[in-house]
């Protein structure tokens, strides 16, 4: 029987208490908060769609999994069935395990860039960028010009733009350029994925040049799910057989195991070359411990271990896609600009198009959230010019690319009617979008600002 329905594939087994903090107590909530979200307490938001990062529910089969993580400091056998894992999906054959994305990203970056360098991407995320302009190097986005048009059906617009990179290797020096990196689902971007024959071209020109191809692999499955339904000749695959070329094509990945890892922390570095790994791990043993444990306790590596092996399941990803496109056909069918087609983790609404009135310089994106959350207690997050504007000496900014705002939705956590309420929600402050007025920036950190920055209301 076809379904009518989207249904979740689990059933509940244990339930955690939501607060529902009125609109006042919203409202002193953030004006405390120096109207960032992110310093809002967890307990004075209704929906939480702030990020997909390590805030999904976790099986029963992880839980147990946990109850049998070995615990020794160095040799666990819950790290050799992490390892193994890891090692069977992508093959390959050198595994670190890490407390997260960016602690790989620090390390890959820390051990083989050079101030200088220059590293492609088809659009590095937040802390990706961050680590890269650490070094002294450039964090260069090369996405496919398609990606532009946020309204367009275009099925790969996380695609890199192979002549764009071909040009860049051509500009710079291959010498000056040492690795080149993919991040799947692009999520600066919109969750967009990128097509296999994309990350064959990449690959094609990467072996022209000998430089390192490595992935960025944060929503592997996801992207697996969407060359699987929208690629040519690619239906009649599995997920993991799709996953499995995927990471046959790059020579070494970065994983936050917070996303497609199904839990709650953790992450991995992986790589085929045995003398960076080497490097890397010296690295690792410094700031996150002994190599086969990484900065996670066994019981994290056996919850990633099961996690990673759940998010091939054609079942729950078919879900997950869905019930992320089920919340952006209901704000677009009510007229709220967003990107499409909706990417698998969330929905990114654009802002500069539904507040035209308000200055990139009042950061639109950062308006819009506050606005969300005053008005349901619905937390997401700034895309846009907080998180990728930069601030010239001379006090003005240059904008970032673009003016979104994520509603990042956790894994196996929300139900329909959660969703239905946070379209409700939606639809509540677009039908008063030009109310809305900007922000002032008060305060930021140099680095990773839009963790920490604070506001107030420019008018």
């Amino acid at each position: 029987m076809p379904y009518r329905t989207i249904i979740e594939p689990f059933r509940i087994h244990t339930v955690e208490p939501i607060d529902f903090p009125d609109a006042a107590q919203r409202r002193g909530a953030l004006e405390r908060a120096g109207y960032n979200l992110f310093e809002l307490h967890a307990d004075e938001v209704i929906i939480d769609l702030l990020t997909d990062s390590g805030t999904g529910a976790m099986s029963t089969a992880q839980w147990a999994g946990m109850m049998r993580g070995d615990e020794s400091y160095a040799g666990s056998r819950s790290f050799y069935r992490f390892r193994d894992t890891v090692s069977a999906i992508t093959g390959l054959s050198q595994v670190i395990p890490t407390h997260q994305g960016r602690a790989a990203e620090r390390i890959l970056f820390q051990t083989a860039i050079e101030p200088g360098d220059v590293v492609p991407n088809n659009t590095h995320f937040d802390t990706t960028r961050a680590n890269v302009e650490f070094q002294g190097a450039e964090a260069r986005d090369l996405v496919t010009s398609e990606a532009k048009d946020h309204g367009s059906s275009y099925p790969f617009k996380g695609n890199m733009d192979t002549e764009r990179l071909r040009h860049t290797i051509a500009e710079v020096g291959r010498d000056r350029i040492p690795l080149v990196m993919l991040t799947v689902t692009n999520n600066s971007g919109g969750g967009q994925p990128v097509s296999l024959a994309n990350m064959r071209e990449v690959r094609t020109i990467c072996d022209e040049h000998d430089i390192p191809f490595f992935l960025d692999a944060c929503r592997f499955a996801e992207n697996a799910w969407f060359i699987k339904s929208r690629e040519e000749g690619q239906a009649d695959r599995s997920p993991r057989d799709i996953a499995t070329e995927m990471f046959s094509l790059v020579d070494g990945a970065t994983m936050s195991a917070k996303k497609d890892g199904m839990s709650n922390i953790g992450g991995f570095l992986a790589m085929n070359d045995a003398r960076l790994a080497e490097a890397c791990r010296n690295l690792l043993i410094l700031t996150e411990g002994f190599p086969t444990y990484g900065g996670l306790a066994g019981y994290d590596l056996e919850a990633v271990a099961q996690g990673l092996e759940e998010a091939l399941d054609p079942e729950y990803l078919r879900y997950r896609t869905r019930s992320t496109a089920y919340l952006a056909d209901k704000v677009d069918r009510a007229g709220i600009p967003i990107i499409k087609p909706p990417g698998g983790h969330a929905v990114y609404l654009d802002a500069a198009a539904m507040l035209p009135h308000i200055p990139r310089s009042q950061f639109p994106a950062q308006a819009l959230a506050c606005a969300l959350y005053l008005e349901g207690g619905v937390r997401g997050v700034e895309i846009g010019s907080v998180m990728f504007g930069k601030r010239l000496e001379d006090g003005t900014e240059v904008p970032g690319p673009n003016e979104l705002v994520r509603l990042a939705v956790p894994r196996r956590t929300y139900t329909q009617s959660h969703i239905d309420y946070v379209g409700e929600v939606l639809i509540a402050v677009a039908e008063r979008a030009d109310e809305l007025s900007g922000l002032r920036l008060t305060y930021q950190a140099p680095w990773l600002r839009h963790f920490t920055a604070r506001f107030e209301p420019a008018a």
